[in-house]
């Protein structure tokens, strides 16, 4: 399992929501427009990139992922009424 914080700045309201739509699949929503998601193997992240390339217009909008290791994640922290990064009850499979 892959971990990823995912931040995008995306200037089309409906692009935006068909992005955040796809990743709230793979994860859980922590602001406006940053996920945590979860990858299971290559081929989820692969259906996943296609599926994001399809709806991004790479001139415009931004799309970033940021690797979060094992030992990362359990080092993360959180201030604030809502779940420690990456917990798992916080984290949706679809």
């Amino acid at each position: 399992m892959q971990r990823y914080v995912v931040a995008y700045d995306i200037s089309c309201n409906k692009r935006r929501v068909k992005i955040g739509n796809a990743l709230e699949a793979y994860g859980t929503r922590v602001n406006y427009s940053v996920f945590e998601i979860q990858i299971k193997n290559k081929a989820q992240k692969k259906v996943l990139e296609n599926e994001l390339l399809k709806i991004l217009s790479p001139k415009e909008d931004s799309l970033r992922f940021y690797h979060i290791c094992e030992t990362c994640a359990r080092k993360s922290w959180s201030l604030g009424d809502e779940n420690a990064p990456f917990e798992r009850d916080a984290i949706y499979y679809f």
